[in-house]
């Protein structure tokens, strides 16, 4: 078991998700990954929340701020993970931090996250290129943690990701309780981060899902073992 380096919350998440052709997602994501499928169709998911108490584990006291981040799914021998395409968070020091640490594309935003009785509206402006994101939803049923083999456990219940550095395959691990789950109902969604990713542009009704959160242990970062036939030094 990889030793825990980080403690930390993710509160009040919003998960908006579109599926897509293979081929739409495809240029986004460097070679060698392959592409985590579902019924032949990939997927690309907007989440939005706020992260509370970020810190070394060593330590009693935290960051707290917000973050978006577009991702999609991919597999690396066999193992499923999260692919991030970009990252913003309101925290200069988080986005600093994570980019050295883990050389993820995180960016600086100025961020929102507003309830209004059962409304959630969550926004963010990107500091340097000016790309933002902007929903309001409405918070209903609550379904509990996602069934094994369902659609929401495709898309939420992920426990990995990968990164490239150096021509080499990182893993990350985050270890935390199954979501509880809650149905949510989009009134608004405007974006304009998959574009400068590499994706079309989000259309249409998302997939939409809300979690009140979870309680987070991040571990250390390892060397993933290499996919069969492939070649790291070619991942860009």
């Amino acid at each position: 078991m990889s030793p825990i380096v980080l403690g930390h919350a993710w509160k009040d998440l919003l998960f908006l998700h579109w599926e897509l052709p293979p081929e739409a997602v495809r240029p986004a994501v460097p070679p060698p990954f392959e592409l985590d499928l579902r019924e032949g169709r990939a997927w690309v998911g907007i989440v939005a929340f706020e992260v509370r108490g970020l810190r070394p584990r060593f330590l009693p006291w935290g960051l707290d701020f917000l973050e978006t981040n577009l991702r999609t799914y991919v597999r690396w021998n066999g193992r499923p993970a999260i692919w991030f395409l970009t990252l913003d968070a309101a925290s200069r020091l988080a986005v600093m931090g994570a980019r050295a640490a883990y050389g993820l594309p995180y960016r600086h935003a100025r961020m929102r996250l507003e309830w209004d009785g059962e409304g959630l509206e969550v926004g963010h402006v990107r500091t340097g290129d000016g790309a933002s994101f902007r929903a309001r939803c409405r918070v209903g049923a609550r379904l509990g943690p996602a069934g094994e083999g369902t659609l929401e456990h495709f898309l939420v219940e992920r426990y990995r990701f990968f990164v490239v550095r150096a021509g080499r395959v990182l893993e990350t691990k985050v270890r935390h309780a199954p979501y509880a789950l809650h149905a949510a109902a989009v009134d608004e969604v405007a974006e304009s981060l998959c574009a400068p990713a590499g994706l079309p542009p989000a259309a249409g009704r998302p997939h939409a899902l809300y979690s009140p959160g979870v309680e987070v242990e991040g571990l250390t970062t390892r060397r993933a073992p290499a996919a069969a036939g492939a070649d790291p030094a070619r991942t860009r």
